[in-house]
């Protein structure tokens, strides 16, 4: 006889049972919070977040526990006015006036940083970035940490212009 049938067991299962559908219903309300995904491969994933649609990579270097993981993508606005913009979260916050260079394969960019944020300067910056996306590897992300030691965030862009696309194209109002 199983212990689940068992009637001293029953009041343990229920609860048990509610503690799974609480947890469903908060992750579910969570994951409608953050927008829906429109795709995801490799380390990439288009999401649509309502007013934007975002392509999203991890940096292939995982942050330890409690530190800040490297994000980095690109951001189509539904009233354009953000239409492929670069942005990255870093994994160091880096020193005030020093440089954050983006490079593609071996194609550097000069972003603009505050705090541990980095974005792309300009709109025809941004289309040079996603073509050198569109062919390249990689891209990686330097710069100096605070204490001057230097540090860079690695990406792989093997399914990044999916993703990019897939952002673009679901904010241009051309899938659904």
């Amino acid at each position: 006889m199983a212990c689940t049938n068992s009637p001293r067991y029953q009041p343990i299962v229920r609860l048990f049972l509610r503690l799974v559908l609480v947890t469903i219903t908060a992750f579910s309300a969570g994951a409608l919070a953050k927008g829906t995904i429109i795709f995801a491969g490799g380390s990439w994933a288009a999401i649509d977040r309502g007013d934007a649609c975002i392509a999203s990579g991890r940096a292939a270097r995982i942050a330890a526990k409690g530190k800040i993981q490297a994000i980095a993508g690109f951001t189509f606005s539904r009233d354009r006015r953000r239409w492929g913009e670069f942005h990255a979260h870093l994994s160091h916050m880096p020193r005030p006036g020093s440089s954050v260079i983006l490079t593609i394969g071996d194609q550097p960019f000069l972003l603009t940083a505050r705090g541990d944020w980095a974005w792309s300067r300009g709109p025809l910056q941004e289309q040079a970035i996603i073509a050198a996306a569109r062919t390249a590897g990689g891209m990686r992300i330097d710069g100096r940490d605070t204490a001057g030691r230097r540090f860079a965030d690695p990406y792989a862009l093997d399914s990044a212009p999916t993703a990019i696309d897939a952002a673009a194209a679901r904010c241009a109002g051309k899938i659904g």
